[in-house]
């Protein structure tokens, strides 16, 4: 036998073999993606996969036979290291002939490999089916994204490694098998422990967002009722150590505090509430300064303190009140209570004594300034952004009209402010405010 014929021999092999291997990665892939394929339909595949592996044995077979007698006429034994050129008898080989070695030893190596995984399909095809429905029915019954154990062909496939030729280097193929995490699952898809963390968090972050709403909500409708918004103070005091880090509630708790001032008798009460007020509000604006509600309640506990602070505390909270009402304002433009309130400080300045002004451009190098002008445009703006916003507005819109010297609308400021029913403490105080302008018209 001559080169041309173990050439021509070797180029066979190699047919035979790149035939096989693609007939057998068919069955394979066949089998994964028609996991309901007859039992008989893959019985037969199999065989044809047995036989044709057989082929390929009894080929290397009669080859190695015919080595065995190639080798008696051979001089000197080659050595077919992948690494060594030399041969055992100082002998050089040519070339091509230790090209053709070294791919025959590949395919050799190759074919046993295949053998291998052949005898791995034989063993994983029986539990595929049962593997599969199961697969499918777990995606049924789940939802989102899963870990997925592996199959039994991806467990019983070993991994195959490919020699590249002419170098000698041998390069990893990685098979199913080396996809797997610790444990046999999937690892491509999901960490199921990484989610069940996050889930548990999310559920935490749901669990706490609804404490905190449904404890606002509380809060507010205890404030809406004159009868009970002094009970929201200690409510909302229980939860101040979980939620002191939330300016919605913070706010609220300030609000609490200027309800339960009103709702006090004694003035050592009324100014210890109004103290712990002012100082919650400063939290709340310190947490979160674009929160409207956070200034326009500070501002309030401001002017609580004013009735109970020396004449220089006094002047000093009247511009915090100014000052965080207006950034108030300028968050929210339409809330009517911040305009009622800012309306209240311009009234309440334009009153003041020419004795009171110079002591503030004394303490605080200029006085505060506003007209009556200046509150009626705010009593004014809290009608239009809610009409018949509370009596009180009503009776102050009747003030600066009589101040200003409109006499009839006036009038109509204290029958508009009739007509509203009292129902408060403050609809009270308005009501006898209201007496004495009519008193005075």
């Amino acid at each position: 036998m001559n080169w041309q014929d173990g050439s021509r021999f070797i180029r066979y092999l190699f047919v035979k073999y790149d035939r096989d291997h693609r007939e057998s990665t068919q069955v394979c892939s066949a089998q994964l993606t028609l996991p309901r394929m007859a039992a008989a339909d893959g019985k037969a595949v199999v065989w044809g996969v047995l036989v044709g592996a057989a082929g390929v044995t009894l080929a290397v077979a009669w080859y190695q036979s015919r080595k065995s007698g190639w080798s008696r006429q051979t001089p000197a034994r080659l050595c077919l290291s992948s690494n060594d050129d030399r041969v055992d008898s100082g002998v050089v080989m040519p070339s091509g002939q230790r090209e053709v070695l070294e791919r025959l030893g590949a395919l050799i190596q190759s074919v046993s490999d295949l053998k291998e995984e052949v005898r791995a399909l034989k063993r994983a095809l029986p539990q595929l089916p049962d593997h599969v429905r199961d697969e499918l029915q777990g995606g049924r019954r789940g939802a989102g994204p899963v870990a997925y154990k592996a199959s039994p062909l991806q467990k019983s496939t070993p991994t195959r490694r490919r020699r590249a030729g002419g170098s000698g280097a041998s390069t990893d193929v990685h098979s199913s098998e080396e996809a797997e995490s610790e444990g046999g699952y999937m690892t491509a898809l999901t960490d199921s422990e990484e989610e069940e963390v996050q889930q548990s968090k999310r559920k935490e972050h749901r669990v706490e967002v609804d404490e905190l709403s449904a404890l606002l909500e509380r809060a507010d409708a205890l404030h809406s009722k004159e009868a009970v918004k002094a009970q929201a103070l200690s409510e909302l005091l229980q939860k101040k150590a979980e939620f002191d880090s939330k300016s919605q509630f913070l706010w609220r708790l300030t609000r609490a505090y200027a309800d339960a001032h009103d709702a006090a008798s004694s003035k050592e009460e009324k100014k210890s509430f109004a103290e712990k007020g002012m100082k919650v509000g400063e939290e709340a604006i310190t947490l979160n300064p674009a929160c409207s509600q956070s200034h326009q309640w500070y501002a309030i506990m401001c002017g609580l303190m004013s009735d109970y602070d020396s004449i220089q505390n006094k002047i000093k909270n009247g511009y915090l009140f100014k000052d965080h009402l207006d950034k108030a304002i300028e968050l929210d433009p339409q809330n009517p209570l911040s305009y009622y309130l800012l309306g209240r400080w311009c009234y309440a300045v334009a009153q003041c004594t020419w004795i009171e002004r110079k002591i503030a451009a004394t303490l605080f190098g200029e006085p505060p300034s506003a007209t009556v002008h200046d509150a009626l445009q705010h009593f004014l703006k809290a009608e239009a952004i809610c009409p018949k916003y509370s009596k009180l507005n009503y009776v102050f819109l009747a003030k600066c009209y009589r101040d200003l010297g409109q006499r009839q609308r006036s009038r109509e400021m204290c029958e508009a402010a009739s007509s509203l029913s009292s129902t408060t403490k403050e609809d009270d105080e308005a009501q006898k405010e209201l007496d004495s302008v009519l008193q005075s018209l």
